[in-house]
């Protein structure tokens, strides 16, 4: 026989006072719980059965790729590092040379000079035959101009990146995985601020003084007897601390998804406010563009403006750019040298400036502090959600999100088991009560419905997933409203 289920755990039901034990207990107090609070704990029910899945993927394979840097420093050490041992380094064109002596088979696209003393000078080339933006990356020893590798690369990232990046954006499925990722970015900040609020209504009903609520707000109850109210003190405990940083990352993570990224998009083309790009036309200034790659073999050009590579950097260090650099070559007849500083550390360094091949000296420069504030802010966010705008600090915070999120995602589950009908070994708690909406003041609910069509509009992952749930939920309590009218046959 199945027994009755323990309504005193069950957080869908109001409980007026709930007694803390210890010296500090305080007077409960009596507080009317907003019409919001049951719709909102319904949605924050499903949201976490269903799409903690997708968070929980996305916290572990983003805990993956957040230390791939020192981990392309183990796996290819040879390809990256070298010793200096007081050496001096060859000109970066006698780099390039070897490297396009060891590997002729393609088209110069970009040189990467070392960020230390230790690092190996990158020759990218463009290759026939790779595929999905797929380039070739030699590794170049700048002291001796030994060529200690190459490997097929995405962006400069190295085969293992590559796919622990792949694996965090689409789980290794193309643009049909990215679904996953945007859904587990679309719903995060639902799941936070839903919680949030429900924690912040748990609360009030049983805090007296704003001391008290904070010490409640932030730290689990451990006199609780063990059970549901234990476990929900860590969840919702644990939940606060995280919240500031999980917005951050569903926030940062949506401008560069699928369908709600390309909306952002959008609007900071609306907005004037994207990153600037810098046209390699000499004299052309910038929004022009800038061509990447072209097609296999060499530019009739090409040995003779590599060679000049060396006074391309020392012009750029004279304008102000050395930091990470980047150097495109000349695509065509009356362009320039791009050279683009890609450090992202603090304080960033994403300047760009165009080269005169035939003179060396700067014709256009770029510079970050001048870019739309929007662009700014966009580029500082993805950043940090990549670990690398504060070195291992960034990682480790990262990482301290990452495995903060899964104890809060086991704690969920773990409330919803401990919920089960007493007496019963494989069932699990049930839903809060349905029709929870019908409490909402008109106004307040039309207002609401107006407000989430726009965010579903704006993030059509979120929308669609929304109303999939809300079809499902009229479906099964119009069929549980059904089972529980007593047939009339017979009588």
């Amino acid at each position: 026989m199945t027994l009755p289920v323990d309504r005193t755990d069950d957080p869908s039901i109001e409980v007026e006072s709930s007694p803390d034990t210890g010296p500090e207990a305080a007077p409960q107090v009596r507080r009317k719980d907003s019409p919001w609070r049951p719709l909102i704990l319904r949605l924050h029910f499903y949201a976490g059965v269903f799409i903690a899945p997708f968070l929980a993927v996305a916290a572990l394979t983003g805990l993956a790729y957040v230390f791939s840097p020192q981990l392309d420093s183990i796996v290819y050490a040879d390809e990256l590092h070298v010793d200096p041992a007081g050496r001096t380094a060859l000109p970066v064109a006698d780099q390039v040379a070897a490297a396009r002596a060891a590997h002729p088979e393609g088209v110069v696209a970009e040189i990467v000079p070392g960020d230390s003393a230790r690092d190996t000078t990158q020759v990218v080339l463009d290759v026939p035959g790779l595929t999905d933006d797929r380039q070739r990356t030699v590794y170049v020893d700048p002291y001796t101009a030994e060529v200690r590798g190459q490997l097929d690369t995405w962006f400069g990232y190295t085969p293992v990146r590559t796919w622990l990046d792949d694996t965090h954006r689409n789980l290794q499925l193309g643009d049909w995985g990215r679904w996953y990722s945007e859904t587990a970015a679309s719903w995060l900040w639902v799941v936070v601020l839903g919680g949030l609020f429900l924690w912040w209504q748990q609360l009030r009903r049983r805090t007296r003084d704003a001391r008290g609520f904070l010490r409640r707000a932030l730290t689990p109850d451990l006199s609780a007897r063990k059970g549901v109210r234990r476990t929900r003190g860590w969840h919702a405990a644990v939940g606060v601390w995280l919240a500031v940083g999980l917005l951050f990352l569903s926030a940062t993570g949506l401008t560069w998804s699928r369908w709600a990224g390309g909306n952002f998009g959008e609007v900071l083309t609306a907005m004037n406010s994207n990153s600037p790009e810098v046209s390699t036309t000499l004299g052309g200034g910038e929004h022009a563009g800038h061509a990447m790659g072209g097609e296999a073999g060499a530019l009739p050009d090409e040995v003779g403006t590599l060679a000049g590579i060396d006074d391309v950097i020392r012009a750029a260090n004279r304008a102000g750019l050395s930091e990470s650099l980047r150097l495109t070559p000349p695509d065509a007849e009356g362009s320039g040298w791009l050279v683009t500083e890609k450090d992202r550390s603090i304080p960033v360094h994403f300047d760009k400036a165009v080269v005169d091949p035939s003179t060396a000296e700067v014709t256009t420069v770029s510079r970050f502090g001048d870019w739309p504030f929007l662009a700014q802010v966009t580029s500082l966010g993805i950043a940090a959600h990549m670990g690398l705008l504060f070195g291992l600090a960034n990682q480790l915070l990262l990482a301290a999100l990452a495995v903060g999120l899964l104890c809060v995602i086991f704690w969920g589950y773990r409330m919803w088991w401990q919920r089960r009908p007493t007496g019963t070994r494989f069932a699990v708690g049930s839903a809060p009560q349905s029709g929870a909406w019908r409490r909402i003041p008109p106004v307040q609910l039309l207002f609401a419905i107006a407000i989430t069509v726009a965010v579903g509009w704006f993030m059509p992952i979120l929308g669609v997933t929304l109303v999939a749930f809300l079809v499902l939920d009229t479906v099964l309590g119009s069929r549980r409203r059904r089972a529980a009218v007593p047939s009339t046959e017979g009588n």
